[in-house]
């Protein structure tokens, strides 16, 4: 992202492309108002506009004052504003080529283009948002699903700044019985006491650090998803199963083997987790180049797989190719599934199940949509296997960024500790805890270098 000096203004259409019933662009910056002033006609003629208050008028071009559109215009007035700056938004109608238009014009008097997220960095730029709130805007833009944007909508609230604002302030605590016992090496008096500051750094600093740590592997789960692949023989239903999952006919069916030739990938929200179902291709041995590069491709889906559902026909039974390929995802995280049961006696179902030995086997009919809600179950019971108390309790989750800095903070500490209970020097466990405060700074963006800011928020999309 360029550097621009702090007092230009900037705008950009603020919707997304395409035609709509409304589109919005947005001006920040000190020439918000004479803009306004100079490109907006109210429908009654008047020399002051009050903020925070909607007009209604027509928007005009800067050289010859011909009419480019009817719109709402609204003048916000520095500091109540989302970059606390003065902001100026036209609500016009939703045509491109007009907001292009209106746009070209704004810019001809003098505004520039806004860079991706700029207004929302110059928010955090005023200290409006911290860092992990202007992040929070990014996940709210890009949810998936409810659960994804309650998370989003959290930490835009602050939640997760309240956890690391509270760690810092214990940080600092033990910072400053550092500094004092620095300064008053011959004191009589015990400044730092070891035990109490263990316990202390134990409750109140390590014990979150890894709860956020460990709630940022179920936030990766819900804010990207997870994918599910169905994988077995021709013929034993992955198509009828991708369209149970999906309710709808969204897979083509029929008898003949190898009628999917080609991975058909969509998605389902599982209580709250946005799962990426790919049907893929039957893995047999043939002679069909099209079919060959469809089970190609199957086997690189298997390699990318979050689950995978292991599908077997019961009528056919457990043949000696359902077991090689069987072996092929036994480490992975997976399900057995049972297709067909319902053209089956249960002895035979209890038969091909038992193939499996112990393995949890679920059996469903995917044609008459049997046992779809206990599969279900189980896919999302597989999903957060290693988190499940954490993800039902979850009210907000640090994202990679934070992840791998949070990391860094917990060695640093762990670090301290390590050298306090050896009776290093006070002086060099300073060094440690002024290291996992600026480690801390980063997630919050107190201490957060220039070219990570800039990575943060060239993802947003211009406008926001």
């Amino acid at each position: 992202m360029a550097v621009h000096p702090a007092t230009d203004t900037i705008a950009a259409i603020a919707t997304a492309p395409g035609m709509g019933g409304v589109g919005i662009i947005r001006i920040s910056g000190p020439e918000a108002l004479p803009l306004l002033r100079k490109l907006f006609v109210p429908h009654k003629p008047r020399t002051h506009f009050t903020s925070h208050k909607l007009y209604y008028g027509t928007v005009i071009a800067a050289r010859d004052g011909q009419v480019l559109d009817e719109a709402l215009a609204v003048y916000m007035r520095a500091p109540y504003t989302y970059t606390r700056e003065d902001i100026v938004e036209f609500q016009c109608h939703g045509s491109y080529l007009v907001l292009q238009e209106i746009l070209r014009n704004i810019f001809e008097l003098g505004a520039r283009s806004a860079e991706n997220g700029e207004f929302t960095k110059r928010a955090f730029l005023a200290g409006r948002i911290d860092l992990t709130q202007a992040e929070a805007v990014l996940d709210l833009l890009q949810a998936q699903t409810e659960k994804s944007a309650r998370l989003a909508v959290s930490q835009l609230q602050g939640e997760l700044f309240k956890i690391l604002e509270n760690i810092r302030k214990e940080l600092i605590t033990i910072l400053a019985l550092l500094e004092v016992a620095i300064d008053f090496p011959d004191d009589d008096v015990e400044i730092f006491d070891g035990f109490h500051i263990d316990k202390q750094l134990q409750t109140l600093i390590i014990v979150p650090l890894e709860r956020l740590i460990a709630t940022s592997e179920q936030g990766k789960i819900v804010r990207e998803g997870v994918k599910v692949v169905i994988a077995g023989q021709p013929n034993v239903g992955k198509s009828s199963l991708l369209n149970a999952l999906l309710r709808e006919e969204r897979a083509l069916v029929n008898a003949l083997p190898g009628t999917t030739r080609d991975t058909i990938e969509e998605q389902i929200s599982l209580r709250g987790i946005p799962v990426h179902l790919v049907d893929t291709a039957g893995i047999r041995m043939q002679e069909d180049p099209v079919e060959a590069m469809g089970i190609d491709r199957a086997r690189q889906k298997l390699r990318e797989a979050d689950v995978v559902l292991f599908l077997v026909d019961a009528l056919a039974g457990v043949s000696a190719r359902d077991r090689e390929l069987y072996l092929t995802i036994r480490d992975k995280n997976h399900l057995i599934v049972i297709n067909k049961r319902d053209l089956v006696t249960t002895h035979q179902l209890r038969e091909v199940s038992g193939e499996f030995g112990e393995e949890k086997v679920i059996t469903i009919s995917a044609k008459n949509l049997e046992g779809i809600d206990e599969l279900q179950e189980g896919i999302y019971r597989a999903i957060i296997a290693d988190g499940g108390a954490i993800f039902e309790q979850m009210t907000y989750a640090p994202n990679a960024r934070h992840r791998s800095v949070l990391k860094k903070t917990l060695f640093a500490c762990r670090q301290f500790e390590q050298a306090m209970l050896s009776g290093a020097p006070v002086d060099l466990l300073a060094v440690e805890i002024q290291l996992a405060l600026d480690y801390l700074g980063d997630i919050t963006g107190i201490t957060t270098p220039d070219e990570v800011l800039e990575a943060v928020f060239s993802q947003f999309c211009i406008g926001k």
